[in-house]
């Protein structure tokens, strides 16, 4: 199974989901490989994955650009198993013209990520500030834009008007947009993944809250697996599911594990 992480496993103050992490280990304790498949960079996964105690073989990051791969079981240290990139110079240079006082970040292929402006969300204890121009002096395997101007509304109806044809997006629940190459989502990094364990996928079950969980839950669902909405999901996001649980708040992993 795979399971999401922000507004899935943990609330907006980091702390944990009711009951989460009690439910995931009863789950691992019956057999099940519980991973995570996130929109988060590995620098801010590997955390998660400590407070939940769990060393699954594979995680997905970067909304399916990363996939690490556990190297050592005893240390629980991870490798990049597989990486996705683009060229973002264009779509940088599309976006700035319409968000000139947005926040930029990227995120290279070795994981490494550059940023023009400090975001208290973002993770950047590993990350370099740089100039806007030099983002893109490198393939990406992401990019991030957060404009606190805008709502993510804002953003949806941007994203439409200018046509961002040649990537993946997603528009988070406040102003955050996320970009991958095209093609890419969760559901891709999944399936390499599922192929790489040789598991039936219709054994497959994937929990998540937001658009970025759309194409896993479309991928679950598509090859007879459960795709499961959080109760906060926008009702795009439960569309794509087949069955939701409670909220976040109200520990809705935690039920959905239980019902297992």
């Amino acid at each position: 199974m795979a399971l999401d992480i922000d507004g899935t496993v943990i609330l907006e103050d980091e702390s944990m989901s009711p009951g989460v992490v009690e439910a995931v280990a009863d789950a691992v304790a019956a057999g099940h490989e519980v991973m995570l498949s996130t929109g988060r960079s590995w620098a801010s996964t590997e955390p998660i994955l400590t407070r939940l105690d769990i060393a699954p073989e594979y995680v997905v990051c970067a909304n399916g650009a990363a996939i690490l791969r556990r190297a050592d079981a005893q240390t629980r240290e991870y490798e990049l198993h597989h990486t996705e990139q683009f060229d973002a110079h264009e779509v940088l240079t599309l976006l700035r013209e319409h968000l000139p006082d947005a926040h930029y970040m990227v995120e290279r292929p070795d994981g490494h990520r550059l940023y023009t402006d400090y975001v208290d969300d973002w993770n950047l204890g590993a990350a370099d500030r740089v100039p806007f121009d030099q983002l893109a002096a490198d393939p990406v395997s992401r990019v991030v834009v957060i404009s606190p101007e805008n709502t993510n509304g804002e953003f949806l109806e941007l994203v439409q008007r200018i046509g961002l044809n040649e990537v993946s997006y997603a528009v988070g629940w406040t102003a955050w947009l996320d970009i991958a190459p095209q093609g890419v989502d969760k559901g891709t990094a999944l399936e390499r993944v599922r192929a790489d364990l040789g598991l039936d996928p219709a054994h497959v079950l994937v929990i998540g809250d937001g658009r970025n969980d759309i194409g896993m839950f479309e991928w679950a669902v598509r090859n007879g697996g459960r795709a499961i909405a959080m109760g906060q999901s926008p009702d795009e996001v439960r569309a794509a599911a087949n069955a939701s649980t409670h909220t976040v708040h109200e520990g809705g992993v935690a039920a959905a594990l239980r019902a297992l």
